[in-house]
């Protein structure tokens, strides 16, 4: 009980000092449709991915304490490891079947936890979804659990330059409608929800 205490006043301190003045002064940031955010039980947040700002950005954004994974290396890293473990962010080992993130993911989602997943699993440079993994449908189908589609757009070109001058570009954070668990964990299942979850992203990035 502490421990999640203690977890929950690192995320609102790192959210609040850090991670607001970048999301609302440096990029603009906006979120649209707060009314598709459920409020009550936990769910699984998908959304595409094109920057490493955009867990912060994604959890501030939602004002729901949101636990992603981060490859297990950060971890490892003075001050970083600490900040982001603190903050709910569990490691998984890319490449491999990580039968422990999976084991974590469904534990954080059992004790009223919400989860974020990047449903492509790594970041993509034009921004969108393009090849995504099963993943968040079979947590979903798991745990029984709703699958809220997130676009982050711009996330893929935060900063431009013009005779070495910075721009930033203004973050539009869009929340779709919850999407339901599949009901079986059949391959034509999980792949109809999957595939369901890419055309809503793509689509609220438009």
């Amino acid at each position: 009980m502490k421990n999640e205490i203690f977890q929950k006043l690192i995320y609102q301190l790192v959210s609040k000092l850090f991670v607001l003045p970048i999301y609302k002064f440096l990029f603009k940031g906006q979120l649209i449709g707060r009314e598709n955010i459920p409020q009550k039980d936990s769910f699984i947040m998908v959304s595409n991915h094109g920057s490493l700002l955009d867990p912060p950005l994604l959890g501030h954004a939602l004002g729901r304490n949101i636990s992603f994974m981060a490859k297990a290396e950060l971890f490892k890293i003075p001050l970083l490891g600490f900040v982001i473990k603190a903050c709910g962010a569990y490691p998984v080992k890319r490449g491999i079947a990580d039968r422990n993130t999976i084991k974590i993911a469904c534990n954080k989602l059992s004790n009223d936890n919400c989860i974020g997943i990047f449903i492509d699993g790594t970041r993509q440079k034009n921004g969108r979804v393009n090849k995504p993994k099963q993943g968040a449908a079979l947590l979903a189908f798991k745990n029984q659990k709703l699958l809220l589609p997130v676009a982050i757009v711009n996330s893929h070109r935060l900063i431009k330059f013009k005779f070495c001058i910075p721009f930033f570009s203004k973050i539009l954070i869009k929340v779709g409608k919850p999407v339901q668990p599949p009901q079986n964990s059949t391959r034509d299942d999980l792949n109809y929800v999957t595939m369901l979850l890419k055309k809503d992203i793509n689509n609220l990035i438009g």
